[in-house]
């Protein structure tokens, strides 16, 4: 309806007046019909939102990450500071994480929330203003990694010397597989297994780490991942994720080959060593082989010398040992001769016969004296007294036979139990090792030994060529 040139509107409920000459059609307000704030907050939406689609670029303040998934930020530049969300299947698509300090080119709609009638930005793509997603990605998972301890130079294991079998994880089809191999071959010849994997590619860093798990478990001592040379652009597959996670808890050393001098990789960082170039993998991974051999012929007449010499030096002391030997031996033997003629003097004066022998010399010498008194009376009692000491004297000799008999058969006895001669008789031997020692266990003598060996009737020279066990085992 027209009243007084001003033309009455009614939109969602609320009636005001337009101008007809006022601008985009904006309600005009009066004191008595003022508008209320919802009207004007939803009034200032519908005239942002007319805006479109804007980009605008500023440095990030503040970033807030709840666990919907949603992200909260704001954006200033020059002063001005706009609130700003981005919905969680947006956040999904980014390349990088949005953190605070960076400065991003940010799209969007603006709008007003009505809550708080404040304008913010409802943004579904930012990309870094100065570096691009890819590197800004790049850095915040290299600096993930870092702070994980994945690339620490503590975890790094020494290559094996010599592995009995190397897996190579790269294209099939590159140069430089065929690198590997050749150089592999003339250095030192290893089995090598070779897991054909795209090196780049949406697909090549599933394949990479398929690959390394099949050479896994196939066996190997050392895994080579890699590629031949190419643009700093292709070392994507060695900046996944998955890829240097896989290389970090591989259960043998690795060896990075991407084929570059200046880019590196987060495969780089993260592997056991980091070789330039695929030819540079083969000769990390075996030794030369040539070297190797000279090294060895040298080491092996130095070992012949010294084995020659040790050798003159053993059988020097084996003579100066065998000498010394039979030198105590004949000291030893010399020793007991001499005990063994005491104890045939000690014996032979103990023996009855000897003293029967003394007392007829006495009993001689007695009636020697005898004859020579003429008295017939005392020859008459010296007679008596004669007879009664020959009767004492037979009594005492039979009591002295006996007893030297029961002490001469001990002595007898006990001179042939120390007699070893009367030992060796029987058929036993002594047997003596170096030093005079008197070998009573096996456990005392070793294989190859030489010993002496003493019999009845002379002496015997022997090597040892069995022992241990017990005499009871033989």
């Amino acid at each position: 309806m027209a009243r007084d040139g001003f033309v009455g509107c009614r939109i969602h409920g609320l009636a005001w007046v337009v101008d007809p000459t006022s601008p985009r059609g904006i309600p005009v307000s009066t004191r008595e019909r003022p508008l209320g704030v919802a009207d004007v907050v939803r009034m200032a939406g519908r005239a942002v939102d007319g805006l479109g689609l804007v980009w605008l670029e500023g440095e990030v303040t503040q970033v807030s990450t709840p666990s919907s998934g949603h992200v909260y930020f704001a954006v200033q530049d020059r002063g001005s500071v706009l609130s700003a969300v981005m919905w969680g299947r947006d956040v999904a698509r980014m390349r990088f994480q949005m953190q605070a300090g960076q400065r991003l080119r940010v799209r969007g709609r603006l709008g007003v929330y009505d809550r708080d009638g404040k304008m913010q930005l409802y943004a579904d793509f930012a990309e870094p203003a100065g570096a691009g997603a890819e590197a800004l990605a790049l850095e915040q998972l290299k600096q993930k990694l870092a702070a994980e301890g994945i690339f620490a130079a503590g975890k790094k294991r020494p290559l094996p010397r010599f592995p009995r079998r190397i897996g190579v994880v790269t294209s099939a089809r590159g140069a430089a597989v065929h690198d590997i191999i050749r150089t592999v071959h003339r250095r030192l010849p290893t089995p090598i297994l070779i897991a054909d994997a795209a090196v780049q590619g949406p697909q090549a860093p599933h394949q990479i780490v398929m690959g390394m798990a099949m050479v896994v478990r196939a066996g190997v001592d050392l895994v080579i991942v890699g590629r031949g040379g190419g643009a700093a652009t292709d070392l994507t597959a060695f900046n996944h994720e998955r890829v240097v996670r896989t290389i970090a808890r591989c259960p043998v050393p690795v060896i990075s080959a991407v084929g570059h001098e200046v880019d590196l990789s987060l495969a780089d960082l993260a592997a056991d060593a980091r070789a330039s170039t695929p030819t540079a993998a083969a000769e990390l991974a075996v030794q030369d082989g040539p070297a190797i051999s000279e090294l060895l012929a040298k080491e092996r007449l130095r070992l012949d010398r010294e084995l020659r010499h040790r050798v003159e030096r053993a059988r020097q002391d084996l003579d100066r040992a065998t000498m010394a030997l039979h030198a105590r031996g004949e000291r030893v033997l010399g020793g007991m001769r001499t005990g063994l003629h005491a104890l045939r003097l000690r014996l032979a004066s103990l023996h009855p016969r000897r003293r029967i022998a003394h007392d007829r010399a006495r009993l001689d010498e007695l009636t020697g004296r005898l004859a020579a008194v003429q008295l017939p009376a005392a020859i008459a009692r010296s007679r008596g007294e004669l007879d009664a000491l020959g009767a004492r004297r037979d009594a005492a000799i039979h009591r002295i036979l006996d007893r030297h008999r029961g002490e001469l058969g001990r002595l007898g006895a006990q001179a042939a139990a120390l007699s070893p001669l009367a030992v060796l008789d029987r058929g036993y031997a002594m047997v003596q090792r170096q030093g005079d020692e008197i070998v009573r266990d096996p456990g005392q003598v070793a294989v190859g030994e030489a010993l002496r060996v003493r019999v009845a009737r002379g002496v015997l020279d022997v090597v040892v060529t069995r022992g241990g066990g017990k005499a009871g085992d033989r």
